[in-house]
């Protein structure tokens, strides 16, 4: 297919020499209908409102800043996707946690948060692992399960976890150094209630179970010769 080729613009006013028209001024006022468009008009030609153009406004920095860095949040684009539990990973199913401060813990899996985290207990008086959140890729699932069916679970979820800021200020260097001897990891008795209530329900099922409770208290290890990849869980 040839090309398009394309027509040269023609002017309606073309040059004799350069910078000199071949109409005048008031030729060209009636070449262009100028004059019908007036009369139309009331004699007048008729005034457009101009669009207004969208400009993004462009801040200019301020000549003076503080000298303390301010700290804006950063703004989420991203659309937030729920977090897919594994098919291996159901309520009262017994998990190996594979990192962090209880590596090699068995724990109970109770239910997983708006957040995508599991909540977990050990139960804490068998093996000392309290109620925590627990990313399911540090997480095991074995083929073992307890019956939880009995203990209620809609009062904990993310908040529930939440630490404690408090709003005011020290100042001063003795207080400020008090204030660190103060600040102990101190936990609330309404957490502590909460857990005795959980672990009492979860023990009575896991008593009924031989050797399951045994099982729980044990640490899971790996000995010289043992395959990960060839274990049964």
């Amino acid at each position: 297919m040839a090309p398009k080729q394309k027509t040269q613009r023609v002017s309606r006013n073309p040059d004799l020499i350069r910078g000199v028209g071949r109409y005048s001024r008031s030729q060209m006022y009636h070449k262009r209908g100028l004059w019908a468009i007036k009369a139309k008009n009331g004699g007048v030609f008729p005034r457009h409102d101009k669009k207004p153009t969208i400009s993004a406004a462009v801040e200019k920095p301020p000549k003076f800043y503080p000298a303390d860095d301010v700290k804006k949040p950063l703004v989420n684009k991203r659309n937030h996707k729920p977090t897919k539990l594994r098919a291996s990973i159901t309520p009262g199913t017994v998990l190996i946690i594979l990192a962090g401060r209880f590596k090699g813990k068995r724990v109970v899996f109770l239910k997983q948060l708006s957040s995508g985290l599991l909540l977990v207990t050990g139960p804490f008086k068998i093996n000392g692992v309290p109620l925590r959140r627990v990313n399911q890729s540090y997480v095991i699932g074995t083929s073992t399960k307890v019956d939880i069916s009995g203990v209620s679970l809609d009062k904990f979820d993310d908040k529930y976890f939440g630490k404690i800021v408090d709003k005011k200020k020290k100042k001063g260097e003795g207080e400020f150094f008090e204030a660190e001897k103060d600040e102990k990891n101190v936990i609330p008795q309404e957490k502590k209630d909460d857990q005795k209530t959980v672990d009492t329900l979860l023990i009575k099922s896991i008593e009924g179970v031989p050797d399951l409770k045994t099982y729980l208290a044990a640490r899971f290890s790996l000995k010289a010769g043992m395959k990960p990849h060839e274990l049964v869980f």
